[in-house]
């Protein structure tokens, strides 16, 4: 399989940080996702690049896997298990380690790595230094786990639903409960990549990327909205209409409401991840909107309202 620069797919360079690699797989994820590229197979195609570069740089320990060893940074665990094991047999008989000599020097470079990872990995079947075979009792490692992300809306998350998808193969349903927040990761035991020798497989981590599709700003459990009143709503009171995750409410705004103040609707935010029910808190910040022109009358009255002030 030819190398694959995860650095290039996310057009990002290699001293990127990693908020800087969040940043740029939002963009793409956006700019590629199959709901607004519908039928276009090559959007589809880079798409899923990009969701598999974010497997690898989006998490910090993959990376750092990506960056030691390259194409074969998946194999990382079971070279560094290996040559632990190999250096605690060698050094029960005394003899030198097998691992010297393989040094990397550059990701991508295909060499230098390349010979161990063949012959533990690859169709040789015989390894080097103390006879290590594939397949041999002593080889036994649990399979790489995959990092895999999942993109969805925030009017999706605001009750539990399923969604199946396939990854390595295999097809996973999993349950996606109410409340769940952007960034969450969650653990599939035994759907990664396959044991080594007779391991275990490795986890699929499934991390949420949930964008707003709605006019609501999300605070945790909380949900904050502007609602525009006008000024004789603000000084004398009334009833108003306020959208709400349900559908719209009726609110008694108190007299003498003053621009940017703060009213709470209890219970009217977002549903509490596995909370039962209950939901956090909505808050409205009232913006007063002044008039944009006053007739002759209304500035005579409110000349009036000027002189009973002073």
């Amino acid at each position: 399989m030819a190398f694959i620069d995860y650095y290039q797919v996310l057009g990002v360079p290699k001293t990127a940080s990693q908020e800087e690699i969040k940043k740029a797989f939002r963009k793409l994820a956006r700019k590629y996702h199959p709901d607004l590229n519908p039928n276009d197979k090559e959007a589809e195609q880079k798409f899923k690049a990009v969701n598999e570069a974010n497997e690898v740089l989006g998490n910090p320990e993959n990376r750092a896997k990506y960056d030691k060893y390259g194409e074969h940074w998946q194999q990382g665990e079971a070279y560094e298990q290996a040559r632990q094991q190999q250096q605690q047999q060698n050094r029960g008989r005394g003899g030198g380690n097998p691992f010297e000599g393989y040094t990397y020097e550059g990701q991508g470079s295909g060499g230098d790595y390349s010979d161990f990872f063949s012959s533990i990995f690859g169709n040789q079947g015989e390894g080097f230094g103390g006879g290590y075979r594939r397949g041999s009792a002593s080889g036994k490692f649990k399979g790489q786990d995959i990092e895999a992300s999942l993109n969805l809306y925030l009017s999706q998350v605001q009750q539990t639903h399923q969604q199946t998808f396939e990854i390595n193969g295999r097809k996973v349903r999993i349950t996606i409960p109410a409340g769940a927040y952007d960034g969450q990761q969650i653990r599939l035991k035994g759907y990664g990549h396959e044991g080594v020798n007779g391991g275990p497989a490795g986890d699929l981590f499934i991390t949420f990327n949930i964008q707003n599709d709605t006019p609501f700003e999300r605070d945790g459990d909380d949900l904050r909205i502007s609602k525009t009143i006008d000024l004789y709503t603000a000084i004398l009171g009334g009833p108003v209409m306020i959208d709400t995750l349900d559908g719209q409410v009726k609110l008694n705004v108190k007299p003498f409401t003053q621009n940017d103040s703060v009213s709470r609707l209890k219970g009217k935010g977002f549903p509490v991840y596995k909370g039962e029910g209950r939901h956090g808190d909505l808050y409205l910040t009232f913006k007063v909107q002044l008039p944009a022109r006053l007739s002759d009358k209304e500035k005579e009255l409110f000349e009036q309202l000027k002189r009973l002030q002073s």
